[in-house]
């Protein structure tokens, strides 16, 4: 069963007001702050503009904060392979992961994961392994559920992405790279 997800994701890892400036409500915010002593702070004014902005969002890995934050689903990332998440659909969350290899992909299934981020599709500061766009196809084959790619996205290699099987993208760094009225034409043109 496929879910009408929104086509763009953005990390985020605390409030930024920017985001929530436009009329587009096909945005996805997944918050993935993990060692912010005030995360619950952060959360509230993120759920609070997503409620006014009609944006669905998405809590990393914490049942508990999705559920207290009344959000749309939780995120699973890669390095989480436990199988907790699986009633979830109980609660009526709908539940997103990401994978880096066939492996891990077979373990978002396992969880439940109804769209999976496949990454990264380009090159990453952290990490000199990438996909590029045949792997990327490759293990976008390896389920049926709901594909978006992550990872690397930038205004170089931006069109790049109409070559691959794709329901949409996220953004970590797209989206963070420089203060708000210095992004690029394309990203304000395109997203928002």
């Amino acid at each position: 069963m496929h879910k009408n997800y929104p086509k763009y994701f953005i990390f985020l890892d605390h409030y930024n007001s920017y985001y929530f400036n436009h009329n587009n409500i096909n945005i996805g915010i997944i918050y993935r702050n993990y060692n912010s002593s005030n995360r619950e702070i952060e959360l509230r004014k993120i759920a609070k503009a997503c409620r006014e902005k009609r944006y669905k969002l998405y809590v990393s890995n914490d049942i508990k904060l999705a559920l207290k934050f009344k959000s749309y689903g939780i995120y699973i990332p890669s390095f989480n392979k436990t199988a907790k998440y699986m009633n979830l659909e109980n609660k009526n969350l709908d539940i997103l992961g990401s994978a880096h290899n066939y492996i891990e992909i077979k373990n978002k299934i396992s969880q439940k994961c109804r769209a999976i981020f496949i990454s990264p599709i380009f090159p990453v500061k952290k990490n000199n392994n990438f996909l590029n766009i045949y792997k990327f196809n490759l293990l976008s084959l390896q389920t049926k559920n709901e594909v978006f790619a992550l990872g690397g996205i930038s205004e170089k290699n931006f069109n790049k992405l109409k070559l691959l099987k794709i329901n949409g993208f996220g953004g970590i760094s797209l989206f963070k790279k420089k203060p708000a009225y210095k992004r690029p034409a394309f990203l304000k043109n395109f997203f928002f």
